[in-house]
Parts: structure tokens; C-alpha cells; sequence
């Protein structure tokens, strides 16, 4: 028997192609072509399973999906689903927990670099005919010896922990669980609390999921307890920052730079102040888009959609909604 796909991305021929080569058999892949709700809604209507990345699924579409028996999220963060109603119509989610780690941790890597190497800006000075050496020796610094504090730490966390340690800085974190002492030592990690974090840290790099607890946590009053001439880095959410608070403190100077791959909402609109600052450098929400990791992330997303047609069990940390009957709660 053959299951449809509805792979709600859009993606380029060359990684349909590595999703496709790692499908089994039992399932049909149905690529997007467009994120056009029109067209996302005929690719859902006979699909057994959803294959969102940034595609966002709400209660509509999932009405409309009437063979639907399982989201599956292509990544991690599953903020763009209603998973409310998925709750409430008995529709298990699941993500693909640190299939995304490593890639996004060397993002947030390359953004600590460019902001403190003043890479965007150099790049273009030079190219435009310039030759400003004496002016990057003064500005640019170096994050050997410096703090970097980690906001959340699950799986992209730790993995990024594990490649600053080659860095030499110092590392402190805070997550709503603490790490094990085993996981804190293997890692060179501290626990403090948000507070001693910011107040802290030389960069701030966010790595929290998006909920009610934790939108705009960076936000005036927050930027105002950080160190003067800290860094800031969001390869997670854009939600989580006051996007007006991160611009008048990078304007004032009370902020260093700033490393964005997220914004609020995405793609930011044209006239975003943030776009016009050489302290800010930029990515489009692309930690994860990699080549070479296209095939991992789909081998564990697929495989997810098969343990569930078998009946096997999915991970325990990657399940939101369980297999169940509907909610009938609120």
C-alpha cells in the first residue's frame, strides 16, 4: 500500500531529489510547488501525512486533510502548527529532534564571527576599492576568552557548546531543566539564571523554542541588563526579540552587533531598520539548509512516518501529540 506525502516546502529539484532517493517504497512524496494556500490545500486534501517545514498548518487546512493520520514536521521548532487543534482532532506530531544540530550550530558560529570580524562590511569596503586594516584592528575582536552564554539547551545548544569549547571562551547557559552534571562537564557548561546570563556574556546566542513563555524575551528591559558592547545571535525564532528594542540598542551602541537567521515575521519587510545596519549581519532562516544534511534530516523524517505505519514507537523525544484518541479538553 502507498502512503501520499505532502511535502509542503518548497524545494529546489536537486534536494527533491535526495528526499525522494531517501523515501521507502510504501510512500508517495507530493512536493510543493508554492507556498500559495490555494495549492498547499489540494497537496494536504488526500495526503496521510504532512511534511510542514515552514509551511504552517492551521486548523483549516487540517479539516480539509481528511485522510490525515500524522504530522510529521521537517525539522524541530513547530510553532507555524496549530497544534491545538491537531490536539483536539487526535492528530499526532511529531519533529526530527537534533537532525538539524550541527548545521545550525556552525551557523551560529559563522554569525559570532562575522559580527565580531565585521565580515559584511569589510567584504564590500574592499570590493568598493578600500583597504581598512587599520580601522578593523581597532573594531573586530576575537572570541577566544570571551563569555558566551547559550539560551536553551537541547540538542542545537549542546552541539554548539561542543564546537566552542575549540574557542576557548568561557560557556554559561540557561534552559528551563538544567543539564545532568555529567552533560554540564563533558561540555565545560555553567548553569546560571537569565539575569546572570546576560549580565554576563560577552554573546548572547538563542536557541529557545517559540511559545507564550518565551516570545520577545529579549525585549528592552532584557537588552538593558545586558553587557555594554554585547553580541547578540538568533539562529531559533525571530519571535523571541523585540526587533524596535535590538535596533535602538544597536543604534545607541548599546549593543555590539547582532547575528539574525530569524526574523518576525519572515521574510522582514523591506523598510525593517535592522536591514540598513552594517553591525547586523543576516541569513534567511537557513541554519539548517545544508546540502549534506538533507539526506539525514529525511531518512529520520520518513523514518518516523514508517514507524508510525508499522505501529513501532517514535522516539520519545521526538513526539508532541502522541498516537491517541481526540482531546476533549478545552
Amino acid at each position: 500500500m502507498k502512503y501520499v506525502v505532502a511535502c509542503m516546502d518548497v524545494w529546489t529539484p536537486a534536494v527533491r531529489a535526495v528526499v525522494q532517493h531517501a523515501a521507502p517504497p510504501e510512500l508517495d512524496l507530493h512536493f510543493a510547488n508554492s507556498y500559495d494556500r490555494t495549492e498547499q490545500m489540494a497537496l494536504v486534501e488526500h495526503a496521510a501525512f504532512m511534511l510542514p517545514g515552514f509551511a504552517a498548518v492551521d486548523e483549516a487546512m487540517l479539516q480539509h486533510a481528511k485522510a490525515l493520520r500524522m504530522i510529521q514536521k521537517w525539522g524541530i521548532g513547530y510553532d507555524s502548527i496549530d497544534v491545538a487543534a491537531a490536539r483536539r482532532m487526535g492528530i499526532p506530531l511529531s519533529i526530527a529532534a537534533g537532525s538539524n544540530a550541527s548545521p545550525v550550530a556552525e551557523l551560529a558560529i559563522a554569525l559570532m564571527l562575522a559580527v565580531y570580524r565585521r565580515l559584511p562590511y569589510v567584504n564590500r569596503v574592499v570590493r568598493e576599492g578600500g583597504w581598512p586594516t587599520s580601522a578593523m584592528r581597532e573594531t573586530c575582536f576575537q572570541i577566544t576568552g570571551k563569555t558566551v552564554g547559550l539560551v536553551g539547551f537541547g540538542n542545537i545548544g549542546r552541539m554548539l557548546a561542543r564546537r566552542l569549547r575549540g574557542f576557548d571562551a568561557e560557556l554559561i547557559y540557561f534552559d528551563a531543566r538544567h543539564a545532568d552534571a555529567q552533560t554540564e562537564q563533558a561540555l565545560g557548561m555553567r548553569y546560571v539564571g537569565l539575569p546572570e546570563l546576560l549580565a554576563q556574556s560577552d554573546i548572547v546566542s538563542l536557541h529557545a523554542p517559540l511559545n507564550t513563555q518565551t516570545a520577545k524575551m529579549i525585549d528592552a528591559t532584557s537588552i538593558a541588563a545586558m553587557k555594554d558592547g554585547a553580541v547578540l545571535i538568533n539562529t531559533a525564532r525571530g519571535g523571541l526579540v523585540d526587533e524596535k528594542a535590538l535596533y535602538d540598542a544597536l543604534v545607541s551602541g548599546k549593543l555590539r552587533g547582532a547575528g539574525l537567521d530569524a526574523f518576525d515575521p519572515e521574510p522582514p519587510a523591506r523598510d525593517n531598520p535592522l536591514l540598513t545596519l552594517d553591525q547586523v549581519v543576516i541569513t534567511p532562516h537557513a541554519g539548517g539548509g545544508v546540502f549534506d544534511n538533507i539526506d539525514n534530516v529525511a531518512r529520520h523524517t520518513l523514518g518516523n512516518i514508517m514507524r508510525f505505519v508499522r505501529g513501532e514507537p517514535i522516539a520519545p523525544a521526538d513526539v508532541i501529540i502522541p498516537a491517541g484518541p481526540p482531546s476533549t479538553g478545552g
